[in-house]
């Protein structure tokens, strides 16, 4: 079996190469051509050509424009890679018979209420990002090809930058930080992502009725000023040398930024539980191993 991995340097994609190896014969493409290969989703022509000349079985794309706040203002470059180059993937998907399997966002949602989303619920993205990564989603079931898309939220990998290291650096400088405490979603690890990712390919090559889109993330829910208060207190539990005295909650009116954020970022996961049989752990777990090996603990 033969994996095209598109965005093999992004969280997601960085785990994907470790998961995917276990599925079948993995070509792992970044942003930058590799021995005449193109994984430049800002490339049609290029990407169009490399997935012929691949023609994998399964087609993984963990590539996606995803600056939230830049997206306002870079609408049409967003749409270009959450959309354009999608609908390209789903087409030569379907052409060739393979499966695509695609990562979409809670952002497609209106982000209002305290009920978790199902995949059934009504789609009303409030900022751009969320309106192309919902084009990329619909260019993919009109196409045809067999496909799982999944949704995801509040992704982090040890791999990069994330909001835990971040609070942990900024920690390490100021006596007091203002977190916002009105957004809800799950910290969702990009290896847990990965490993399902893995799980569900196995099950979706046996099985092609499971095509559709999932909801995948941790389970429970917590707000980011909560998430920020359980990093500061592990970073002190393990000797770290952090200044911060207080930690203050704030709604997210009291942080303007140019991209509307959803207060309610809850998915409900029990579809993907239900149809490929796995358990999702608790969000607090994933982010604890991650601290542990940020810190080498």
């Amino acid at each position: 079996m033969k994996i095209l991995l598109l965005g093999k340097n992004g969280q997601v994609g960085w785990e994907l190469q470790r998961a995917l190896s276990t599925v079948g014969e993995v070509v792992a493409l970044g942003h930058h051509s590799v021995s005449g290969l193109c994984g430049d989703l800002t490339n049609i022509e290029g990407l169009r050509e490399t997935i012929r000349q691949v023609a994998p079985d399964i087609i993984v794309n963990a590539a996606a424009y995803t600056a939230v706040d830049k997206a306002e203002s870079d609408r049409q470059v967003a749409t270009l890679i959450n959309a354009t180059a999608v609908q390209v993937i789903a087409e030569e998907a379907l052409s060739l018979g393979s499966w695509l399997v695609h990562y979409s966002t809670d952002y497609v949602f209106g982000g209002t209420g305290e009920k978790a989303w199902r995949e059934t619920d009504a789609v009303a993205p409030t900022n751009a990002y969320g309106a192309t990564k919902l084009a990329g989603e619909r260019a993919i079931v009109e196409s045809g090809c067999k496909h799982l898309i999944f949704r995801t939220s509040w992704v982090y990998g040890t791999r990069g930058e994330n909001f835990a290291k971040t609070m942990l650096k900024l920690a390490q400088s100021r006596t007091e930080l203002k977190i916002i405490a009105d957004q809800i979603g799950a910290p969702t690890g990009a290896d847990l992502i990965a490993d399902v990712t893995a799980i569900a390919i196995r099950r979706a090559c046996q099985t092609p009725e499971v095509s559709g889109i999932y909801h995948l993330a941790a389970s429970g829910s917590t707000s980011w000023y909560e998430y920020a208060k359980l990093v500061i207190d592990f970073g002190l539990a393990h000797g770290l040398a952090l200044v911060t005295e207080s930690v203050m909650p704030i709604s997210t009116s009291e942080y303007p930024t140019p991209a509307c954020r959803p207060l309610n970022s809850r998915l409900d996961t029990e579809s993907i539980c239900k149809t490929f049989s796995i358990h999702l752990p608790e969000w607090q777990s994933g982010v604890i191993r991650m601290l542990k090996e940020v810190l080498g603990k």
